[in-house]
């Protein structure tokens, strides 16, 4: 089945096509090329391949000249960017993973996942007790057998986080990781943990290359760590930080602490919540300057829940504890974009990649997700000028 795209501005991830067309075939990107396109032709997958190195041709009428697309879509002079994925979502439509994961917790998020653009997520668990560690698992080996969509794997935000810096996670349920625990937990999870949030100056370099080892990429927060302890966990092999700035040590002249070695640019990539609570837009301007690609959205959305340890209650947009701590944010994927764009003056191209390019990179995703190219899964997102997500298409 071949599809046509055409009639929009393309956001390939490295480059922007004016008045563009894309060509999919079975759920791949064949080829995609600048310039009006009659409907009576489209590019086919042997065209598509003598196109540059970006997979952009240079001469429309050449490219549309083999063979009819089986659907044609006009996207109306709009938008067409790959798909975004969220590596940090606690729930959505009403289901919170944390305090209730299972497959349907999951479904429920997704679909939230992809009112926002985001057809690819990480669910999320807080720090949490071992059984519902257990129980989030299962639900996650649950979901990717029966075919769930979208799933990358479950994301731990905890149990190895520093105390000292918890945020609003539950302080009984933190724990130092023990090498004999790690290993049961790794055994339980097998290929349905993908990352775990943890405090570098908690693991030990046993604990940690224990978990690399397992193939669970690792992300520093919820952490006290000085500048010489995240840059021992970064040398490790700690590919990224969990939202930047909060939960953190932070950058003081005389201790530079977490966020000094994040902005040093010594860890791969940083996530950030762009929604204006939980950082200042400067500080998140301040960030982009000094990381440029490294830095990538999440939502670290959560819903309603009024029941169990983590209690969060809306908050005009942002979510908080029944004390008051911030919690969480009402964010989607393309809300992000939109305040990236907005409130901190990063162009639509370069935020577009924050939000798919530079997650797919995090999780080592970057050969078949993340941009528009030939070969690659046509996962797209098509949204209006007003940042309004019109339509996902999502590999079958």
């Amino acid at each position: 089945m071949k599809t046509l795209f055409y009639n929009g501005t393309i956001y390939t991830g490295y480059a922007v096509i004016e008045n563009g067309a894309v060509l999919t075939e079975d759920g791949i990107i064949k080829g995609m090329w600048p310039g009006p396109v009659g409907l009576a032709s489209a590019a086919g997958a042997d065209t598509a391949g003598s196109a540059s190195a970006t997979g952009v041709g240079t001469n429309p009428t050449e490219m549309a000249h083999t063979h009819d697309a089986d659907i044609y879509i006009d996207l109306q002079g709009q938008a067409l960017a790959p798909a975004f994925i969220d590596l940090q979502v606690y729930g959505g439509n009403g289901q919170f993973f944390t305090n209730h994961p299972s497959f349907s917790s999951i479904e429920a998020t997704y679909q939230y996942c992809l009112s926002g653009g985001a057809a690819y997520f990480q669910p999320t668990m807080a720090t949490q007790s071992d059984e519902l560690m257990d129980l989030a698992i299962a639900a996650v080996a649950d979901y990717q057998t029966k075919g769930g969509q979208g799933l990358i794997g479950l994301h731990l935000e905890g149990p190895y986080i520093n105390p000292v810096k918890r945020g609003a996670h539950v302080l009984e349920y933190i724990q130092v990781p023990q090498k004999n625990k790690v290993a049961e937990l790794i055994t339980k999870a097998g290929k349905h943990l993908s990352m775990m949030t943890v405090a570098p100056e908690r693991c030990t370099p046993e604990v940690i290359q224990q978990l690399l080892l397992a193939g669970v990429a690792l992300s520093a927060g919820h952490s006290n760590a000085t500048y010489e302890e995240a840059l021992s966990g970064f040398a490790q092999g700690i590919r990224a930080a969990t939202h930047l700035y909060n939960a953190m040590s932070p950058l003081n002249h005389r201790a530079p602490g977490l966020v000094g070695a994040i902005l040093e640019k010594a860890i791969p990539y940083a996530s950030i919540v762009v929604d204006g609570h939980h950082v200042d837009w400067a500080a998140i301007k301040i960030a982009k300057q000094l990381l440029k690609d490294k830095l990538f959205l999440i939502t670290d959305s959560v819903v309603t829940n009024n029941e169990g340890v983590y209690q969060h209650q809306l908050e005009g947009d942002k979510y908080v504890l029944p004390d008051g701590t911030l919690s969480g944010s009402a964010l989607t994927m393309i809300q992000a974009v939109q305040h990236c764009v907005e409130k901190v003056g990063i162009s639509l191209e370069e935020s577009l990649r924050m939000a798919s390019l530079y997650p797919a990179r995090v999780m080592g995703l970057e050969n078949r997700l993340g941009s528009i190219e030939p070969g690659k899964e046509a996962t797209l997102v098509w949204f209006d000028k007003d940042y309004r997500v019109k339509k996902v298409w999502v590999r079958q």
